[in-house]
């Protein structure tokens, strides 16, 4: 069957339709392609971005590293050579920079200024740490005179009592303070201590006077041996007996 009566139906015309049929299809692939082109420009932009901040960023650092380089070429001229008390590098206005192998590496305050020195111990109120590149020496706390670790004292400044590695104004319940020995004892060791320090005294007493009387026995009998020495040999008067000649009594 022929299609009802209508418009004419021609190439033009389906043309026509076809083409406004398309139309939204070409508008939406132009906007997706506008798009695409437009996040392509963005990253582009952001790849640019990063490289001239990761350029800057290299060029600060080399700068830092040439200016500290210079700066310790200015401060640290020569470091191996005129050194002294036992430094291995050095520099004039900071001293010692490092120490020779066995020495420990530590800071002294003068006026304003730190200077660094090589010692064989650590000073009074230090403790040593020894590392693969350096040995260095580092405060005890406040209150320890000497201490093995930061954490452990060996000995108390005064007024502070030693107990378990830790310094105490005051005792713990059930401990006495030992003002001789300035540590946190029970009673029963101080007594023992006492007795203890108290036989050492008698022994060493009697030690000296036995001592002293073995010198005097001794000195006395150097003196005689001298004596006799020195003395002239008397001579023994000869036998009468045996001087007399024999008598003959034959007529």
């Amino acid at each position: 069957m022929l299609p009802a009566a209508g418009p004419a139906w021609t190439p033009a015309a389906a043309a026509r339709l076809l083409s406004a049929a398309d139309c939204p299809l070409r508008k939406e692939k132009k906007k997706e392609k506008g798009k695409s082109n437009s996040q392509r420009v963005t990253m582009q932009l952001r790849l640019i971005s990063w490289f001239f901040i990761t350029l800057n960023f290299m060029e600060y650092i080399g700068s830092q590293h040439a200016s500290r380089v210079r700066r310790q070429g200015r401060m640290h001229p020569n470091v191996s050579q005129g050194c002294q008390g036992g430094c291995a590098t050095c520099s004039d206005y900071n001293g010692c920079l490092s120490c020779k192998p066995r020495l420990f590496f530590v800071l002294e305050r003068i006026g304003m200024k730190q200077i660094g020195v090589c010692l064989s111990s650590c000073p009074s109120g230090y403790y040593g740490t020894r590392y693969p590149d350096i040995n260095k020496c580092a405060k005890c706390k406040a209150d320890c005179d000497t201490c093995f670790t930061r954490n452990f004292c060996t000995k108390c400044k005064s007024g502070f009592y030693l107990y378990s590695g830790k310094c105490l104004e005051k005792c713990p319940d059930g401990l006495e303070a030992n003002n001789h020995t300035m540590e946190c004892t029970s009673i029963g060791k101080k007594n023992r201590e006492e007795k203890r320090k108290k036989s050492n005294k008698d022994e060493s007493k009697e030690t000296r006077q036995e001592s002293k009387g073995r010198a005097a026995r001794r000195q006395n009998r150097e003196q005689r041996e001298n004596n006799n020495k020195t003395q002239p040999k008397k001579r023994k008067a000869p036998n009468k007996e045996q001087n007399l000649a024999p008598v003959d009594t034959a007529h």
